[in-house]
């Protein structure tokens, strides 16, 4: 036999929502960010007219997202 003894791992415990919030929200405006950037014209649009897409006009061609 051998001596020796098999300890569990620890158990994990859930993260609180303290740390789990701020990477939510930046996750979120990210998303945002990118929608407004790459999408927001034509028919995915959410915003009528064209003052976001004139807004964001030369970020979009700096990141390399057509637009026209």
């Amino acid at each position: 036999m051998s001596d020796r003894t098999i300890v569990p791992a620890s158990l994990s415990l859930p993260l609180p929502w303290r740390d789990i919030l701020p990477w939510t929200i930046f996750a979120a405006l990210a998303l945002l960010a990118i929608y407004f950037v790459a999408a927001e014209e034509g028919a995915t649009s959410i915003i009528p007219g064209m003052y976001v897409h004139e807004f964001l006009h030369d970020g979009r061609h700096l990141l390399g997202f057509p637009c026209h």
